[in-house]
């Protein structure tokens, strides 16, 4: 069976992306996004599904690039920070590499920014992060077989932390 090396989750801010990026890099692995396999799937940026097509259709989306991703993909992947409210990815991320990158609301709103795009945080961007961070926090949590805090430190820092513990629960 084809399984990611590693799959990260965590809120907006917590350095998906750009972790993600570097630990692929760093072990010798492609990169996957689950927010560009559904902005690809969609042809058009998550932004504007929102709009153009409300959140539930959004929700499908995901969950079918992240079922998708997971059946497929053997790097490391990606997934946007709402995906694991589906009981269904839930299920499906039992038995992975998953990797929680935490991060507290001061520096995840300085990385997203308070003119974000980003559609959950539109109206009263420090708000609404606040309340994500709190309602995702037991999930994250429990989906978890790795944690690592990603507040005030650069990104290869905590990709190093990441890399020793995935090395570490290899051996």
């Amino acid at each position: 069976m084809t399984r990611p090396a590693a799959v990260l989750i965590g809120p907006p801010g917590s350095g998906k992306s750009t972790v993600g990026q570097g630990l692929a890099e760093r072990l010798g692995l492609p990169f996957r996004d689950t927010d560009a396999d559904v902005e690809a799937v969609a042809g058009k940026p998550i932004a504007e599904i929102f709009i153009d097509d409300g959140e539930e259709h959004f929700r499908t989306l995901e969950r079918q690039a992240v079922a998708r991703a997971l059946a497929e993909h053997e790097g490391v992947l990606a997934l946007g920070g709402g995906a694991i409210l589906d009981p269904g990815t839930q299920q499906a991320l039992s038995g992975h590499t998953v990797v929680y990158l935490q991060v507290g609301l001061s520096d995840a709103v300085k990385r997203v920014g308070l003119a974000s795009a980003r559609p959950l945080l539109v109206l009263n961007p420090r708000s609404q992060l606040r309340k994500l961070l709190e309602e995702r926090l037991p999930i994250y949590e429990r989906l978890a077989v790795i944690s690592v805090d990603t507040d005030g430190r650069e990104p290869a820092e905590v990709v190093d932390e990441v890399a020793a513990a995935i090395e570490e629960r290899t051996r």
